[in-house]
């Protein structure tokens, strides 16, 4: 994999994960965050999809490496959603 096909695969993750904050209405950090919430949803969304046995729609393959895009919006949706319902109870008044 050369170093615009890495790009590429973080361009598109940084998206989901961007996209995934929006739906979930809590945002901490920028772009680089957004990428690991990309990937970590690319992987939560996918283990969801294969132990429930839904489909993959919305697959783009990048030099033989495939990203879930579809499932990486849907599990960093969650994945923030957690870290949100986790980080506003630990407020103190």
């Amino acid at each position: 994999m050369g170093i615009l096909e890495l790009l590429l695969l973080l361009l598109i993750a940084g998206v989901c994960g961007g996209i995934g904050q929006s739906i979930a209405g809590f945002t901490r950090g920028g772009f680089l965050i957004s990428i690991v919430l990309g990937f970590i949803g690319a992987m939560l969304g996918a283990w969801l999809a294969r132990s429930l046995g839904l489909p993959e729609p919305l697959v783009i393959t990048i030099d033989q490496t495939s990203f879930p895009i579809l499932w990486s919006i849907i599990g960093s949706a969650l994945f923030v959603a957690l870290i949100a319902l986790l980080s506003r109870g630990n407020r103190k008044p």
